[in-house]
């Protein structure tokens, strides 16, 4: 079992199931575990949630009997976005924090001007399997199997408007590191990816690679070995600190 947990958030309409690789190809020391949101994979039954803030703290009211080793949390696109609210609200909780903050794919908190237009509303079936095509994640194959979009466009309308419908609110800044994941084709322009940096009084760094939104796909190994290296760094230059916490 490995001495870090890494917490996974997933992007829109996903499940857990999106991060099961890793497990497999990251090192021994790091314990990958996806994170399951309402209305998805094991917990199907529960209702879709479309409020990003209330889906953090019923998540880290969740989590906070299982941190008691150290972990770091990664989340993609509307992931990301959970991802840093989650980390709020365990401090609110008064949990000892996550090592490193990965954010991955979307713009910082603050500078999500014009960058959800029109996600506040829902869309239709039609508006969504747009969106999907304009993501460039999902193939024609999946896109006509009406069984599966039966499945994933509750989700995805749900997961759209957590995001449309997000509003930052000004708190201190997370005494944490905060590593951001862009795509050089995504739609996050380096200003808005930058913006991440206003959220941490530690440590801030910016890895882009290339490919569009889904470049965690496309460049896994990549992805994976920036994830790796950058908590090996950090968890062996505060080792003696975090254990303070634990």
């Amino acid at each position: 079992m490995g001495v870090v947990n890494l917490y996974c958030l997933p992007y829109s309409g996903a499940s857990a199931m999106v991060y099961s690789r890793w497990r497999r190809k990251l090192p021994d020391w790091l314990t990958v575990r996806p994170v399951e949101l309402p209305g998805r994979g094991s917990r199907l039954d529960e209702s879709l949630q479309t409020d990003l803030c209330a889906l953090a703290r019923q998540l880290a009211k969740e989590l906070r009997p299982e941190l008691r080793r150290p972990y770091a949390i990664f989340g993609h696109s509307l992931g990301a976005l959970l991802a840093f609210e989650l980390t709020h609200a365990l401090r609110e909780l008064a949990c000892a924090p996550p090592l490193m903050l990965f954010a991955s794919g979307t713009a910082a908190p603050t500078r999500r001007e014009d960058y959800e237009k029109g996600y506040a509303q829902a869309k239709s079936d039609a508006e969504l399997i747009t969106e999907l095509r304009e993501l460039q994640g999902t193939s024609e194959e999946v896109l006509a199997n009406h069984e599966l979009m039966t499945l994933t466009l509750p989700i995805l309308r749900a997961d759209f408007l957590m995001c449309g419908r997000y509003r930052y609110q000004q708190r201190s800044r997370l005494d944490l590191p905060i590593r951001v994941l862009g795509g050089t084709e995504d739609r996050s322009s380096l200003e808005q990816l930058r913006a991440w940096g206003e959220e941490t009084a530690s440590d801030f760094s910016l890895d882009m690679f290339e490919g569009g939104h889904f470049f965690i796909h496309e460049h896994e190994r990549q992805v994976l070995e920036t994830i790796g290296d950058g908590l090996s760094t950090h968890w062996d230059r505060t080792r003696a600190c975090v254990a303070t916490h634990y």
